[in-house]
């Protein structure tokens, strides 16, 4: 207990004397990081972040928002939960850029041209929000992300009064913009699991100011940005510039790729009459709808039991059933009734890849192989006779 107190106050302390130390100089620069997208999942996006250097240049420290604790208890629950808690973290320039030349990424500054009132009242509010109670909050992907806090900030020290001159007025949907990053970076798992679990409301169309969420979106935007008729930003240049590395990345091996071949597999083995191959088509079957019935499962969860906001009304389940955690049990059933589900099933999804580019949600084209194969086994399943035996040799 002791411990963390001396922590806090130390804490409290540094920041109580950094900012004391920017007082009343109106002189400090202030400008916008803009860190190019990188290799992991959490950096394709890009990253956003606000640099205060003084006047004598012996403080140069970079705030940034979107910081997590992967040491907190409860981590990975916090964090499907959507109640993960973010918070704001400041640390020396020089260990930011050193982290962003380790990942090979970019850094774009853009000095800003405040005012000397526009100054001091961003500092004091970046003392107050470093404050231990009031440097938290709940991080949202795309409406309160490390971006969208630096643009509120910047227009709210400009009481409101920014005017985006530039702003593109192209119909352009929240998955959209996430797939430009997706497709760039060449991360088409990536892609298809966010397109798995994200919702409808993922398609919504963006207003202008809220492509903002997007790092390099808000970068652009602000080089012809107005306050009171004069320019937002002075000065921009790239003060760390990513090398080529010449590596060229092959999708061969890509979603759509091995869904395809597994579905021709299948389905070429599916014709056997080699009664362990059929055996092995059954057990496949099973552990197949098994875990499309645990995704079901998980997709309900991430509606009803997260605070994830972009998780709800997920058309996903319109082929991850959640039912057939069950039915999985029952491929070798002699029973009527999973016959007759299967049966359902099928004519269900062939309805479903019929429609598949007119409903209201944009599914992900690369799981119509595995709706297919998915078709064609529940068709088998149906023709099914008997219960297989050791020695004996399905009916059709």
């Amino acid at each position: 207990m002791l411990k963390r107190l001396y922590l806090f106050f130390t804490l409290l302390l540094s920041y109580g004397t950094f900012f004391s130390g920017y007082a009343q100089d109106c002189s400090i620069r202030v400008s916008l990081l803009t860190v190019s997208p990188g290799e992991e999942l959490y950096s394709t996006f890009g990253h956003t972040a606000l640099r205060i250097t003084d006047s004598a240049g012996v403080r140069d420290v970079v705030f940034n928002y979107g910081t997590f604790n992967f040491d907190e208890k409860g981590f990975y629950i916090k964090f499907a939960r959507g109640k993960l808690n973010y918070y704001i973290s400041a640390e020396n320039f020089s260990a930011f850029e050193y982290m962003a030349m380790m990942e090979n990424r970019s850094i774009t500054e853009q000095v800003l041209n405040l005012t000397c009132e526009e100054k001091d009242k961003l500092l004091k509010y970046l003392e107050w929000n470093m404050m231990p109670a009031n440097r938290y909050y709940k991080y949202d992907f795309t409406f309160d992300n490390c971006t969208t806090r630096v643009a509120d900030l910047i227009d709210s020290i400009a009481d409101g009064r920014l005017v985006y001159k530039d702003l593109s007025n192209e119909q352009m949907t929240f998955r959209d913009g996430i797939h430009e990053y997706l497709n760039q970076n060449e991360k088409p798992w990536s892609k298809l699991g966010i397109d798995i679990l994200l919702g409808r409301r993922l398609d919504r169309v963006m207003t202008p100011k809220e492509k903002l969420f997007l790092p390099e979106y808000l970068m652009d935007a602000f080089d012809s940005v107005t306050v009171d008729n004069r320019l937002l930003v002075s000065d921009k240049a790239m003060i760390l510039r990513a090398e080529f590395t010449g590596h060229e990345k092959h999708n061969i091996a890509g979603p759509f790729f091995i869904l395809t071949c597994l579905f021709v597999l299948i389905a070429f083995l599916s014709f056997s009459k080699n009664q362990f191959i059929r055996n092995f088509l059954l057990g496949f079957d099973g552990v197949m709808f098994f875990l499309i019935g645990l995704l079901g499962i998980l997709l309900i969860l991430m509606w009803v039991a997260t605070d994830h906001f972009m998780t709800k009304d997920n058309y996903n389940l319109l082929w991850a059933w959640p039912t057939h955690i069950i039915a999985a049990f029952y491929v070798h059933s002699r029973k009527k009734w999973p016959k007759y589900y299967f049966l359902l099933y099928a004519i269900f999804q062939l309805l479903l890849v019929g429609l598949w580019f007119w409903l209201p949600q944009s599914l992900n084209p690369v799981l119509i192989p595995l709706n297919l194969m998915l078709v064609f086994r529940c068709l088998v399943l149906f023709a099914v006779k008997k219960k297989p035996h050791a020695g004996d040799t399905l009916q059709e």
